[in-house]
């Protein structure tokens, strides 16, 4: 039996039809409003179109129609009888990669496009190096616009096979992959099958979803909360810690210690939105009332007790750079983990991925927009940290711009370039 809510994450380059996927899988399901559907049509009309531009539905901004692309993280809602689903709908030009790690970094599953016409395109390879380096349990490639070549199979299956090796030589497995033939504008093999491509028996693309089963993501390392505020009453003494688990469960009677100080405590009341409650897991909210007064303010760490994580001034990590400016060894920035923000220094750059022909560059000079690399960093404090591996979490960080507060570059610790590469 598959989850109740399926995170999804679209991606795919400009002009593949992205939004008008997304539109259609809004449309078919009746997930928008008659007024909002009113309006699709009226407007197609008036452009004197054969169906209805559905990606209206979701390029709503006037400027990013006239732009042609779609240029925020937009989520959508929608559901089915079988599920609910929430997707990051991320915008397709080279220069947004950074919107598409964000829309990513929680995904359990991503839909990438591609123009039947055009095959696996170069931002094609650089969305499924992301989503690689991410650790997304799983990949649909919507082939679409096959309307445009007559349903061809051979060109269906031509694209496949280039996807799929890819695909798999960035370490995801066979069982990971699934590929769909379809036209999101006619609506073909989207929601319902089509009688256009009779060579097709697989699933359209919506039954496929319907059936994901999503793994959960490294979060085998015990209790983690960040505390991201400390509530208190005067009148009662009452002090709690507030913030979002991260990994783990918690119970009264828990024994935990808060970092970085590294004090002991115990749980005595798990506090919830609806009152306290025996047990809470990963994702809720919570306000944990421990046995002792400690100093604990916004950035500490309250971790399980027996799975404490090991505090770290230098790190090795990988990192997706963001910024226009490029990343040169000696930068200074500000590295946000949790709830907590320190000063960093980035020492050195010790590859630059190249995504194109899956190699390593040592020792590079510097790292570009867009560029993924492995750096090495010096924190001020040292830091709780996990492996990105271990825990999605406690293992990822973002480095910030200490002058203008911009994001220069999402990153995980640990090397997670080698398992994309296979390199030692």
């Amino acid at each position: 039996m598959t989850s109740d809510l399926l995170r999804l994450v679209t991606a795919g380059s400009v002009d593949d039809g992205k939004s008008t996927l997304v539109g259609r899988l809004l449309y078919d399901t009746k997930s928008v409003l008659s007024d909002q559907i009113d309006a699709v049509l009226r407007s197609s009309e008036e452009r004197g179109l054969d169906n209805p531009d559905l990606s209206l539905l979701v390029d709503g901004l006037r400027a990013e129609r006239e732009q042609g692309i779609t240029i925020d993280v937009a989520y959508r809602y929608f559901a089915t009888s079988k599920r609910t689903f929430v997707l990051a709908d991320t915008p397709g030009h080279v220069h947004y990669l950074r919107n598409t790690v964000t829309g990513a970094s929680t995904a359990d599953h991503a839909v990438l496009l591609t123009d039947a016409r055009k095959g696996v395109l170069e931002q094609t390879r650089r969305h499924l190096a992301v989503m690689a380096m991410l650790g997304v349990p799983g990949i649909t490639l919507a082939v679409n616009k096959l309307d445009l070549v007559d349903f061809s199979q051979e060109t269906y299956e031509s694209v496949r096979a280039e996807f799929v090796a890819h695909a798999e030589s960035l370490g995801f497995r066979a069982e990971q992959i699934t590929t769909v033939p379809m036209s999101a504008l006619a609506g073909d093999n989207v929601v319902t099958r089509s009688d256009r491509t009779p060579w097709y028996d697989g699933p359209t693309l919506l039954e496929h979803l319907e059936t994901v089963r999503p793994d959960e993501r490294g979060c085998d390392v015990g209790l983690r909360v960040p505390v991201q505020y400390v509530l208190r009453d005067g009148s009662t003494d009452y002090r709690a810690y507030a913030g979002q688990i991260a990994a783990g469960e918690v119970r009264p009677g828990d024994e935990v210690v808060v970092l970085p100080a590294g004090t002991r405590s115990t749980v005595t009341v798990v506090g919830t939105p609806d009152g306290p409650v025996d047990e809470a897991g990963v994702g809720q909210p919570v306000a944990l009332t421990l046995s002792d007064d400690l100093p604990i303010s916004r950035g500490d760490l309250i971790a399980a007790a027996d799975r404490v994580p090991e505090l770290a001034a230098e790190v090795t990590a990988t990192v997706c750079w963001l910024a226009e400016e490029p990343l040169r060894p000696g930068a200074r920035v500000l590295l946000k983990h949790g709830t907590r923000t320190t000063k960093c220094r980035v020492p050195s750059l010790s590859t630059r991925f190249d995504e194109q022909h899956l190699v390593l560059e040592r020792e590079p000079e510097c790292l570009e927009l867009n560029d993924i690399g492995q750096v090495r960093l010096e924190v001020a404090d040292a830091l709780p940290f996990d492996s990105y591996t271990d825990c999605v979490a406690t293992g990822a960080f973002l480095l910030i711009d200490p002058d203008g507060g911009d994001t220069l570059a999402a990153g995980q610790v640990g090397d997670t370039l080698s398992a994309v590469t296979g390199d030692a």
